[in-house]
């Protein structure tokens, strides 16, 4: 059985990665991650579907263990992405998706190189803007603060294995599958399957 792949998809704020995400789940045969979590429920979320909701207590003992592909503090509390469910996927030959802000990124690149990183980039700064205002989720000072950080968020583009400029979401969509099925035809881990598979063969 072949190894699942691990797709990281982040960028700038604004650059539509959720929805991308969103709807490559909706078509595509890929498991979404579960991220853990030290903040209480809220509504209708469900342990182990929305999230993992643990203690702080138990959310460092995963740390400490070695538990967490990554993991950040967001206004006094802890979010990450345990290890196992993820890694008992890919055993599986499933493939596993993870929408992440790029700090989170670079440590799941860390704690597991074979991941494959997107980088989902807007059209343009001023595009960018203009989508963030008719979000409406912030304030025109938050707003401006995003826009002048984007640039250096997008100088990490270095470290990512793909890219995608989301101007068109049917052609982002587009381009996120063939790096999905591209990555599904590399040699790399798949060379002794294919000789067999021909050697195997009667003719």
């Amino acid at each position: 059985m072949r190894q699942g792949r691990l797709f990281v998809i982040s960028g700038p704020s604004g650059a539509g990665k959720g929805t991308i995400c969103s709807e490559l789940l909706k078509s595509e045969d890929l498991e979404l991650s579960i991220s853990m979590t030290t903040r209480a429920p809220r509504g209708k979320e469900v342990d182990g579907v929305s999230y993992y909701f643990v203690s702080h207590e138990e959310f460092q003992k995963t740390i400490d263990e070695g538990g967490l592909l990554e993991w950040a503090e967001i206004y006094n509390n802890r979010y990450g992405t345990p290890k196992a469910p993820v890694l008992k996927k890919l055993d599986a030959g499933k493939d596993v998706i993870l929408e992440i802000e790029m700090q989170g990124a670079m440590q799941v690149k860390k704690n597991y190189p074979q991941c494959v990183l997107i980088f989902v980039l807007p059209p343009s700064l001023s595009e960018l803007k203009k989508r963030l205002i008719a979000r409406g989720t912030e304030t025109p000072e938050q707003i401006e603060l995003r826009t002048r950080t984007t640039l250096d968020e997008i100088k990490k583009i270095k470290d990512y294995s793909y890219f995608i400029i989301n101007d068109d979401l049917s052609t982002a969509l587009q381009d996120a599958r063939t790096i999905i099925r591209a990555e599904h035809l590399r040699v790399d881990d798949r060379a002794s399957e294919i000789i067999e598979r021909y050697e195997n063969e009667e003719v």
